[in-house]
């Protein structure tokens, strides 16, 4: 059973009073409350000790005791003698917001529906599995055929490959942690971007690695300086970066910052990984960058994720690392502690859906055109002061609220059967309260579904005793 410090409590707590002029036990429950709901605290953790965490807090005991009173009776937290303060989730909360009949809407997702070819590319994929039962099905490096399909593609966006470097994976997220464990030692350094992909953050922590973060915006993209100096002053071993409509600021980086991070990287013998999963997904007539990699000169140590789980559907875990053939050697030696291989059907299924790649990405764009800009203009007449961005490509907005709130609205968001991720989700010790991020992947009536769900979250922020009185007033 994993221990959950006072100290590290207190980090994933920061800015919980902010903004509430009610009862601190019942805000200190509501906070630890959504921890739990987001995945910020695991089921089965046991908390840090009531006493420990009063005077981490700097707040009484009694406050804490209340807190976590609260949390027991609303069945979040469980107490065996001995075992202290457990993380759970009451009865059988997890399997009812999870089903599809629960009445919840899940835009905690940045997914789109399958793709109507998958059960065409499905049928093809089973004639064509007898030429493969000969084998004996444990294959770490992936089939050739979907090999060459992918390293044909990189070659066609510009960055020529060939199918040694490609490594078939079970969806983009067994690619991450296979790196990470793989190129990290306990205590290595590794870059990350913040905001940033949450399940990138858990990989890499569970790898044994020191977080260091570089800031990106919506308006300024990557913080440039910061990018540079968390190089040069940590020479982290590892950097995790998502170039390419960045989740979830939805920013593209420069070919210009693409090199020169490259450069500085090579220098400091630093190995960039660059999630690419949104790199086809453009939504407005722009010109897509490169491969991250094919901005390298002299050193050929990027390594590249991709994946069909935003492009074809989720439920297709196929993903694949495309790097130096020593590099790939490397992974397919390591992989066996983790797993056998990647499933042979549904890798001849994305090998079929391949051959219509452009077309599908095509209509895949007009799909997220459509819903970018319903979703903008409803949320715009809906809730004028949020601040709303204008992204180019990628699946989801980071908006603004003004206000350091993202967790209450979320918390609220759920009585009213919406699925949010708050804004610390994606940063790192409860930043981003001030953010929410909201995909634009369903259709208009769950999307108009959605925006009423929120507003009567926003509606019950302002009438409870959650914000201060300035705030209060923009609201109203």
């Amino acid at each position: 059973m994993s221990t959950l410090s006072a100290r590290a409590l207190v980090a994933l707590l920061a800015g919980w009073r902010d903004s509430t002029t009610g009862a601190a036990y019942l805000a200190l429950a509501d906070r630890i409350r959504l921890l739990i709901l987001d995945g910020r605290i695991s089921l089965g953790t046991r908390l840090a000790a009531e006493r420990e965490l009063a005077e981490a807090l700097t707040i009484s005991r009694t406050t804490v005791t209340a807190a976590y009173g609260e949390l027991r009776e609303s069945g979040y937290l469980s107490s065996v003698r001995g075992s202290g303060s457990i993380a759970r989730l009451p009865g059988r909360a997890p399997v009812a917001i999870e089903s599809h009949d629960s009445g919840y809407l899940d835009l905690s997702k940045a997914t789109m529906p399958a793709i109507p070819l998958i059960a065409d590319a499905a049928a093809k994929a089973a004639a064509q599995l007898p030429a493969y039962l000969g084998d004996s099905g444990f294959d770490a490096v992936g089939i050739p055929v979907l090999r060459q399909a992918l390293a044909d593609r990189y070659t066609q966006r510009g960055l020529p490959t060939d199918p040694e470097q490609i490594m078939i994976t079970v969806g983009a997220q067994h690619a991450i942690a296979l790196i990470a464990r793989t190129m990290l030692a306990r205590g290595d350094r590794a870059l990350v971007e913040s905001p940033s992909y949450p399940h990138a953050f858990e990989a890499l922590r569970l790898a044994g690695a020191r977080l260091v973060p570089v800031s990106v915006t919506t308006e300024d993209g990557w913080d440039e300086n910061q990018l540079e100096q968390a190089i040069r002053r940590t020479s982290p071993s590892l950097g995790y970066l998502m170039p390419d409509f960045h989740n979830p600021t939805g920013r593209t980086m420069s070919p210009e910052l693409r090199e020169r991070t490259l450069a500085l990287a090579a220098e400091h013998g630093t190995v960039l990984v660059a999630d690419e999963t949104m790199a086809e997904l453009s939504i407005d007539d722009v010109e897509l960058p490169l491969p991250f990699a094919a901005y390298e000169t002299d050193s050929r140590t990027a390594i590249l994720i991709g994946s069909v789980g935003k492009t074809l559907w989720g439920g297709l875990r196929i993903g694949w690392i495309r790097a130096e053939r020593q590099v790939i050697q490397k992974l397919v030696r390591a992989r066996s502690a983790g797993d056998l291989g990647t499933p042979a059907l549904e890798q001849l299924v994305v090998t079929n859906l391949l051959a219509d790649y452009d077309t599908i990405l095509a209509t895949r764009r007009e799909q997220l055109h459509a819903g970018r800009d319903y979703l903008e203009r409803e949320l715009h007449h809906a809730f004028p002061d949020w601040s709303i961005p204008r992204v180019s490509g990628g699946l989801t907005a980071w908006i603004n609220l003004g206000a350091p709130v993202s967790s209450q609205l979320t918390l609220a968001a759920r009585s009213h059967g919406l699925l949010l991720a708050a804004g610390p989700r994606f940063g790192i010790d409860g930043a981003f309260e001030r953010f929410i991020r909201i995909p634009f992947t369903h259709p208009t009536d769950e999307t108009d579904r959605a925006i009423s769900a929120l507003s009567s979250a926003w509606a019950s922020l302002a009438r409870g005793p959650i914000l201060d009185q300035n705030f209060l007033a923009d609201v109203v």
